[in-house]
């Protein structure tokens, strides 16, 4: 079936535009730009490179939302808008920190952690929009007719070219990889990451800085020090204090924990840690955590004499920063000194070592949520199993609904660890809770094709919203900081669906076998008796008149 454009129609032509070998062209670098050569050639030029794929490619995407969602609006007036929206706001974001500190809380939310930035020298890509208007005068002659090439054009190029736009370059997170000395002065290696493939595994892996005048002030490491310090070994694990050898320190792998002995290393105690629960509420506060007892654990640490007097401790803690010992003996967490691919002059303040909320873990209440809902699902596939197979149903709908559970719960435990929010909450929202509600509501629809009473709907109903208020009582407080450690709160949860299933157990009789067997085969109405034997009933059309006989045929006799 076909159609044509009418004036108020600017679908076709504004899909056309998006489909443009330009924009398509510019789409492809843009994903390949993004996720693959800034990685491995990261600087000006591929930087650049995604301002002016984007700038191709955003208008005609604008134009075609606003198309699907105003059918009668002209294509010009779209295509006019896109250029226009996509000009001013792009301009705007760039020359205002402002500007590009409220992109940032935007596009995070919608895509997961973004970092947009503020620099004029981006405007020189703005006359890219002119290749976007060029672009626009080609495809408005040629508007895409037909409907089926309008919906394959929509699934094909649309979905690729609003997640093109979406992401964005991944925020690398700073990291405390390494200490050392380099001519008696106190050394640091600051890394960055983002997930579990680029975190930073050695002192290589990140930049050193080296502070003259005892971890006051900071500074970049030249080249030449950056090769001492990378030929030297690194990385201690315990060290003595020069002016009291009998002062020893030492870090605990897997853990935020610093010991010290007067006995030269004889026995130990505890100098500072932070408590694993508290660790592992910390954790979840960060974005992209990854393995805890990994990335949030005492790495190292270099024992140095200050220039007053006394002996100070520096540790690098990971992903919670680098600590130090003061000479007094007190301990305070530094944080880090890191901005985006290059070691900073001052000092970030450390992440809060208790408080906040679920505000403070937004990736981590949505999974509260899906957690708490398969497990309410989970009770409703099993009610609708008991009810299907009372109700003489076949068996197969319940290995179904626990398969589907099953792929469910298993994603749910694989994004667990967040290695990347944002691959975790589209895992959560386009295939976690999707699949739990379909697949509960597939089972309670077939259990009442079964002969499942309207009474037990609404039990069933019920037993899911009673189940997910149940696990979610101990999700919630885990989110608040108690319990603090997360297997505690999951197994809480995971008790608490006890109830659900005794209720999903006991309402297996409100099924009414004979009443599914009625509804699956109607009785059929009673057949019409045949009519008594006897005269045919009279016609309904009038008799037809006798017939005369024809006079008989006269005989000749034949010849005398």
């Amino acid at each position: 079936m076909t159609g044509s454009e009418t004036p108020q129609d600017g679908a076709p032509t504004t899909l056309s535009w998006l489909c443009h070998p330009a924009t398509v062209f510019a789409l492809v670098l843009l994903l390949v730009n993004d996720h693959v050569l800034k990685a491995a050639f990261p600087g000006l030029l591929t930087g650049k490179l995604s301002d002016v794929a984007g700038l191709v490619l955003a208008p005609p995407l604008v134009a075609v939302l606003l198309t699907l969602l105003v059918p009668r609006l002209p294509s010009r007036a779209a295509a006019m808008a896109g250029l226009v929206a996509v000009g001013f706001g792009f301009a705007v974001v760039k020359s205002s920190g402002y500007a590009a500190e409220l992109a940032s809380s935007a596009w995070t939310v919608l895509a997961g952690p973004s970092l947009v930035r503020a620099d004029w020298t981006d405007l020189l890509t703005l006359p890219a929009l002119g290749l976007a208007w060029w672009s626009w005068t080609r495809s408005r002659r040629r508007p895409v007719r037909q409907r089926t090439a309008r919906l394959v054009r929509l699934l094909v190029v649309l979905p690729p070219a609003v997640l093109a736009v979406a992401a964005t370059s991944a925020i690398h997170y700073p990291y405390a990889v390494s200490t050392a000395t380099l001519d008696g002065h106190p050394a640091i290696s600051v890394g960055s990451g983002y997930s579990s493939s680029d975190w930073p595994a050695g002192p290589t892996d990140g930049q050193w800085a080296v502070s003259e005048d005892g971890a006051t002030t900071w500074r970049p490491a030249t080249e030449e020090e950056q090769r001492r310090l990378s030929g030297q070994e690194v990385g201690q694990q315990q060290a003595c204090a020069a002016d009291e050898p009998r002062r020893c320190y030492r870090v605990v792998t897997g853990h935020l924990r610093v010991e010290e002995s007067d006995d030269a290393g004889a026995t130990w105690r505890v100098a500072w840690e932070v408590p694993d629960g508290q660790r592992d509420e910390l954790a979840r506060r960060s974005p992209n955590p990854g393995d805890i007892h990994r990335h949030f654990a005492s790495r190292d640490l270099v024992v140095y004499p200050h220039t007053n007097g006394g002996h100070e401790v520096l540790v690098a803690n990971g992903r919670d920063g680098f600590l130090r010992r003061l000479p007094d003996g007190g301990w305070q967490r530094d944080g880090f000194l890191f901005e985006e691919g290059q070691i900073a002059t001052s000092w970030d303040e450390p992440r809060r070592l208790s408080g906040g909320g679920p505000g403070d873990r937004e990736t981590d209440l949505l999974l509260a949520v899906a957690l708490a809902l398969t497990l309410g699902c989970a009770v409703t596939v099993l009610a609708g199993h008991r009810a299907i197979r009372r109700g003489g149903g076949p068996r197969w709908w319940g290995i179904a609904g626990s398969a589907s559970m099953l792929v469910a719960g298993i994603v749910l435990a694989a994004v667990w660890e967040r290695d990347d929010d944002s691959g975790t909450s589209l895992a959560l929202l386009f295939l976690v809770l999707p699949l739990g509600v379909l697949t509960a509501a597939a089972l309670i629809v077939r259990a009442s094709y079964q002969g499942a009473l309207p009474r037990w709907v609404r039990w069933v109903l019920l037993g899911l919203l009673f189940t997910a208020l149940l696990a979610g009582l101990p999700l919630v407080g885990w989110l608040y900081g108690t319990p603090s450690r997360t297997r505690f709160a999951v197994a809480l949860a995971l008790l608490a669906t006890v109830p659900g299933v005794l209720l999903a157990t006991r309402i297996a009789r409100l099924v009414d076998p004979a009443r599914g067997f009625e509804r699956r085969y109607p009785p059929r109405p009673p057949y019409a008796p045949y009519p008594p034997h006897g005269p045919y009933p009279p016609a309904p059309y009038p008799a037809r008149p006798p017939t005369v006989p024809d006079p008989p045929y006269p005989s000749q006799s034949p010849p005398q």
